[in-house]
């Protein structure tokens, strides 16, 4: 398989620049949580020769093909693979010995291993089983959600993660259908969507793909994971240190959004005189917002389309009441709402887990 051949790496210059700035002294260490088949992190390599990597994948096809790419450039001795979940980064980083970082890299895409090997089911443009697993280990698939989620809790999940105005009818068919026959394969689950949403109120594309977008994000958990590893990202970095992240879909762009601009903004109620040191921000925002594909990465590679590249820097140690927070896993800073202030009221979110889980599920 030649690697370089299908992955093609979205905004690499972008992200080579920001996470690679970070990254210039001896010693320095980088973490791509996302490694997939290498694309960036060779990059990163390649950009600064006094770094090492720790290349973090659920997938362990993907893992031995990184492994295997880091070898034939070169880059071997300064890499180090892990098969673990990404919000698993707390334990990673224990494992290796490793209590500071000077970037964190999340590219948040599907990986072009997962979208071209067809059998994956990730694609609703082939027909395949619906699989839909990040970490073919685990036990989860699309199928078992399809075959086995109650019908108000497949509406929650495309509403909630596919954004899907017909998620309630589109539910409904799903359990009517399986009644008489399993949905197994994603040409069943686009024939079904077809047959459901009226063709008057459909979005351009393919009437089943936030569908399918709801469902992987569902078997993979793949938003939970995401908030769970942003303030253990920001835990481990060294004060100058960058986390950077690519997101493909609106939600995964909240979250991060979200996260990043607890740090980008005075911490004091409004109206207050004088601003202690201590609620002074924490991030700096490398990006002014989001970077996005221009039209010539576009055409070179439609998959960038939808990108949004953020980035900050640590400007200073973290406050202690945000460490605080961020340790004790008890908010969630999503897609839902803002997080407030850890000193102050802390909204309407859930409960996370404390500790990264390791990543085979």
């Amino acid at each position: 398989m030649d690697i370089t051949a299908i992955h093609q790496p979205v905004l690499l210059d972008d992200c080579v620049r920001l996470v690679t700035g970070a990254a210039d002294a001896p010693g320095s260490v980088i973490v791509d949580c996302t490694l997939g088949l290498a694309g960036h992190s060779t990059a990163f390599l390649k950009a600064a020769p006094n770094a090492r990597l720790i290349g973090i994948d659920r997938d362990e096809e993907a893992l031995a093909l990184a492994t295997r790419r880091m070898q034939d450039e070169g880059l071997a001795d300064r890499f180090t693979p892990v098969h673990a979940a990404f919000d698993a980064f707390a334990d990673v980083l224990a494992d290796q010995g490793v209590d500071q970082v000077n970037a964190v890299f999340m590219d948040l895409g599907l990986s072009s291993l997962q979208i071209d090997e067809t059998e994956r089911g990730f694609s609703y443009s082939h027909d395949a089983p619906l699989d839909m697993r990040m970490d073919p280990t685990q036990g989860l698939t699309a199928e078992r959600v399809l075959a086995e989620y109650s019908m108000d809790h497949l509406r929650w999940i495309f509403r909630e993660y596919g954004e899907e105005r017909f998620s309630g009818p589109i539910a409904k068919a799903i359990v009517a259908d399986r009644e008489r026959e399993p949905l197994r394969t994603s040409a069943q689950l686009n024939a079904l969507v077809d047959r459901v949403v009226p063709k008057a109120h459909r979005p351009a594309g393919n009437p089943a793909k936030r569908v399918f977008q709801a469902l992987r994000i569902e078997v993979n958990g793949e938003l939970d994971k995401l908030a769970s590893t942003l303030p253990q990202a920001a835990l481990h970095l060294a004060v100058g240190g960058r986390l950077v992240v690519e997101s493909y879909h609106s939600l995964e762009d909240k979250t991060v959004k979200r996260f990043m601009a607890n740090g980008l903004k005075v911490d004091v109620p409004a109206g207050m005189p004088v601003i202690p040191d201590d609620a002074q921000p924490f991030f700096r925002d490398l990006t002014r917002g989001a970077i996005k594909a221009d039209e010539q990465e576009i055409a070179a590679n439609p998959r960038s389309a939808s990108v949004r590249l953020r980035a900050v820097e640590l400007t200073r140690a973290l406050p202690e009441r945000w460490a605080s927070s961020f340790a004790s896993g008890e908010h969630r800073y999503s897609y839902r709402e803002p997080a407030k202030s850890p000193g102050r009221s802390q909204g309407r979110f859930g409960k996370t887990s404390g500790k990264a889980r390791r990543g085979r599920r």
